[in-house]
């Protein structure tokens, strides 16, 4: 039996996504995770290195077994409270004794950041005694960071030493190539794995999207996030959201305060999306979409915008930053609008446009109802997972 060890972060999403693509398909598969956390619940039951750092949720994660192989990440944890700075050394030669005792065919490290920079640690210290190795990049990995000089030489490092690079988008393959990678390319698929279309469409509000009457808006504020200027944006448009509510998900304190006052000054009442459990996180979100006639993301940096994704899925009109790869899925003033992140004024021209042109947001909603059925649902995404696994484990 074939065996893959992912390196990624076991409380993500994403990586649950998409190790359940191929959960199922005859191979043992192994995670390793890159930080101490919670296991996310939608994690398939594989087999979790360190189980004294991850609280499981006995009910979606009990078949998940866990293995011990070292003391070593407890104390890199105190340590690393005590002395207030990362013990990456100790997780590093940890992954190199995984490696090295449990022979996988394929390491395949899922994000740059966390994942990439571990994995070649751990190679250095097998000196070049490695499995065949892919990574996969999510969000600004590269985008962002390949530009920052504290980055760009590690980022450099791990693409010229991984064999296999995958990423959601064409602009980062192309980022990829310029910053040295010289391997095999993997195909272009969301990080965030596939949708089931049909769960979706029980969270879709009844009609048309221009009969919707709500506006949503990713909450991020942080270093790329712009949720901020989104809700200045909308206050331009406050004469044409009466009758309208604005629902925000994501948010941090910075937004909560602005939302309040958004709120208060224009009379548009505001939703705060806050899911309680991780088990109905999705479900919540997608209702939220569902109900929505404009979706608003911006960022200074992203690669394929999961929110981006979720919208297109249920109907939603996406407004979505010029700084992600949306000009891969949206065409401008079609299926979407695509704007700078900093500028209220085009993004307000944006929403303004979105909420006067009824046919223009149920065109948009058809053609990317087409989109999804041929691009992210199950049926178009799984196989082809499946598919390139396949190729990367007959390498090995």
């Amino acid at each position: 039996m074939k065996r893959i060890l992912f390196v990624g972060m076991a409380d993500a999403i994403h990586t649950a996504r998409w190790i359940s693509l191929i959960a199922n398909e005859g191979w043992e598969i192994l995670l390793f995770p890159v930080e101490q956390g919670v296991l996310n619940p939608a994690l398939p039951g594989i087999k979790v290195f360190n189980p004294n750092l991850f609280r499981p949720n006995p009910l979606k994660n009990r078949f998940s077994s866990f293995l011990w192989v070292s003391p070593y990440f407890y104390f890199e944890s105190k340590l690393s409270r005590i002395l207030n700075r990362p013990m990456s050394g100790f997780r590093e030669y940890v992954l190199s004794k995984v490696i090295k005792s449990y022979k996988p065919d394929l390491v395949h490290a899922l994000e740059m950041q966390h994942a990439g920079y571990l994995t070649l640690g751990a190679k250095k210290r097998l000196n070049g005694k490695f499995p065949t190795w892919a990574l996969t990049i999510w969000g600004s990995d590269i985008y962002l960071f390949g530009r920052l000089k504290e980055h760009k030489p590690r980022i450099q490092s791990v693409l010229t030493s991984c064999d296999y690079f995958g990423s959601e988008s064409e602009r980062d393959m192309i980022f990829a190539r310029n910053l040295g990678f010289a391997g095999s390319v993997l195909p272009v698929l969301p990080a965030s794995g596939a949708f089931d279309l049909e769960h979706c469409k029980k969270f879709k509000q009844p009609g048309l999207v221009s009969e919707r009457r709500t506006i949503i808006l990713k909450g991020y504020q942080h270093f790329a996030g712009r949720a901020l200027v989104g809700l200045r944006a909308l206050a331009m448009c406050a004469d044409l959201l009466q009758g309208y509510r604005v629902s925000i998900f994501g948010a941090n304190p910075d937004v909560l305060i602005a939302a309040e006052l958004f709120s208060q000054d224009t009379k548009i009442p505001v939703d705060i999306i806050s899911a309680h459990t991780h088990d109905a996180h999705d479900d919540y979100i997608l209702e939220a979409f569902g109900k929505a006639r404009v979706a608003i993301g911006l960022s200074i940096s992203d690669g394929l915008p999961r929110a981006l994704l979720e919208a297109m899925v249920m109907g939603a009109f996406p407004i979505q930053s010029n700084t992600s790869s949306a000009s891969e899925w949206i065409s401008n003033g079609e299926n979407g609008a695509i704007v700078p992140p900093e500028d209220p004024s085009i993004i307000a021209d944006a929403v303004r446009i979105a909420l006067k042109n009824d046919c223009m947001v149920n065109k948009a909603a058809e053609i990317n109802s087409k989109i999804a059925q041929e691009r992210l649902s199950e049926q178009a995404i799984k196989p082809r997972v499946v598919e390139m696994y396949n190729k990367l484990l007959i390498d090995t």
